[in-house]
């Protein structure tokens, strides 16, 4: 590797540790607040609507918004094992709760509580009782707005009743009907509930002058039990030919609309609210001063739909509805992220630990890329081994840099080296660990997954630092054991440091990376020491048959 090389090398190499670092720790983090459901578009932003929503009047949206209205009265709830959903009076879902102690067993901390509590400076934090998904003064599911101004002020003053107070779901659907009197209309929802949290909605207008009236509905604003910024959070839209629109928070500039949606999504790291139909839906996806997006779907008269809100489950999203696994989204990289969890998925099958699973699929890729490493590291070796001539050559010719790079390539050309080859096998898995990157950080399936003796969840920082230690010293090996003729002091310095600032950035990550991580530099310590016992003994042979 020649010190052009390096320079490439390095640059990759600190470029990655920015970009992660730096999405990671400083990326602002989206506040509840912001998703309160106040809406400001201007008068021409509902102009050009797709066909289905033309029935909108402009300035709909931003008119028939209503004032926040956190202490709206409860009506009714709904419980089971896992999960407690209220519904105001309003006939919203105010709240839902996760009761399952796989999302309410471990939580989230910062670096120095952390450190505090190992220390006994702060005492530990006990296990939340129930995880609240939605914010307190945000856009609620279920939220209806009637195109006609004077209704849907009215409507906004009119409680709704509820069939029952209480519901209690076992192994079979409940339904919960929700009446609201209007001057002239009656209003009727009626849910049916599902225990793996999906739920039916039926909407139904009397009398039946009434199957003119327009109106929006929304699936609510994105879950914030998760605060990560570097995840997506926002709004997601699925069309018919199975492409994905994304509408990031704070960076929804003006009311869009979109026909023929298979399904809207709000949607965190792990956790979404979304409604789906058996036929397509008309979508309107709004903003607001902090440019957040605030989505509903167009509606005239009855309507029927499918709701979930609950985390993104693989498993559980493609039971209800396969098209809905695209709502777990990897960012540019998905459509290459999406079969790796599928193979971890298959580990997990058959190891029944995702911390086994993450080291099996670690494994895979380091035999899958091993002709690309033993290539990368034959053409490296030989750089190195160029490294004397190399060093003369820049001293005879350091004042002619054209003749210089001329006798560097016949120097190249004759020896058989690639200048690049050290290069391009790095540049290619690139792909491939960012994606693994991508997939361990956005799964909800490592959450409250335990691995050896300390972890308890892989979602969550190792608790003692064990493994982002074990990471800092594998690097630092293979690093020692990977050839490379970095002749610039400073560049060699940076390059020796790698294993700390790596150290220092992954310390708070989640432990299913950093495991993925350290057990891919031991593979490659592994690998790197049986090519280099490969690349001595050809030289060996080499030296003997030309002694000979």
């Amino acid at each position: 590797m020649n010190e052009n090389n390096s320079k490439f090398i390095l640059a990759i190499a600190l470029s990655f540790i920015f970009l992660i670092a730096y999405s990671y720790f400083f990326q602002p983090k989206p506040k509840p607040e912001d998703q309160a459901h106040q809406i400001t578009q201007s008068t021409h932003s509902l102009q050009g609507q797709a066909p289905g929503a033309s029935h909108l009047a402009p300035n709909t949206l931003e008119q028939n918004a209503p004032q926040p209205t956190q202490n709206t009265p409860l009506i009714a709830f709904v419980r089971s094992k896992g999960v407690e959903i209220e519904i105001d009076s309003l006939g919203r879902i105010a709240q839902v709760y996760l009761k399952d102690k796989k999302f309410t067993a471990h939580r989230q901390e910062g670096f120095l509580e952390h450190v505090q509590e190992l220390l006994g400076l702060a005492k530990p934090k006990p296990p939340l009782e129930k995880l609240p998904l939605l914010g307190t003064d945000a856009l609620k599911p279920l939220e209806l707005r009637f195109v006609d101004n004077a209704l849907n002020a009215e409507a906004f003053k009119t409680p709704y009743s509820a069939s029952a107070k209480e519901i209690t779901l076992n192994n079979a659907p409940q339904s919960l009907v929700l009446t609201q009197e209007l001057p002239g209309l009656t209003l009727t929802k009626t849910l049916t509930f599902y225990p793996n949290l999906t739920y039916d909605l039926k909407i139904h207008l009397e009398p039946k002058r009434a199957s003119n009236t327009a109106y929006v509905l929304s699936n609510g604003a994105r879950p914030v039990a998760d605060a990560d910024g570097y995840a997506f959070h926002g709004v997601l839209l699925g069309t018919q030919d199975h492409k994905l629109e994304k509408i990031e928070d704070g960076k929804a500039k003006k009311t869009k609309t979109f026909s023929n949606t298979t399904f809207i999504a709000s949607v965190d790291r792990y956790y979404t609210s979304l409604f789906f139909a058996n036929t397509p839906l008309n979508a309107i996806v709004d903003t607001q001063p902090s440019k957040n997006p605030l989505p509903f779907v167009s509606l005239k008269g009855d309507a029927t739909l499918h709701g979930y809100i609950g985390p993104k489950d693989h498993h559980l999203l493609a039971q209800i509805n396969p098209a809905l696994t695209e709502v777990i989204e990897y960012g540019i990289i998905t459509f290459f992220a999406r079969p790796v969890f599928l193979l971890l998925d298959f580990l997990h099958n058959y190891t029944h630990n995702w911390g086994w699973a993450i080291i099996l699929l670690t494994l895979i890729v380091r035999i899958v890329l091993y002709p690309l490493s033993y290539k990368g590291m034959v053409s490296m070796q030989k750089i190195k081994d160029l490294a004397p001539a190399m060093k003369e050559l820049q001293e005879k010719y350091k004042s002619d840099p054209q003749k210089l790079q001329m006798h560097m390539m016949q120097l190249y050309k004759k020896h058989g080296a690639n200048p690049l080859g050290g290069c391009l096998p790095l540049l290619l898995q690139i792909p491939v660990f960012f994606a693994i990157y991508r997939v361990l950080y956005n799964a909800v399936e490592l959450k409250s997954a335990g691995w050896m003796l300390w972890i308890h969840d892989l979602s969550l920082m190792d608790p003692y630092f064990i493994l982002p230690l074990l990471m800092g010293v594998s690097m630092y090996a293979q690093q020692a054991l990977t050839p490379n003729t970095i002749t610039d002091p400073t560049q060699a310095k940076i390059f020796k440091m790698l294993p700390l600032f790596f150290t220092i950035f992954l310390i708070t990550f989640p432990a299913g990376l950093v495991l993925y991580w350290t057990i891919n530099n031991i593979f490659s310590i592994v690998q790197q020491w049986m090519i280099n016992q490969m690349l001595d003994k050809k030289k060996a042979r080499e030296i003997a048959k030309h002694k000979k």
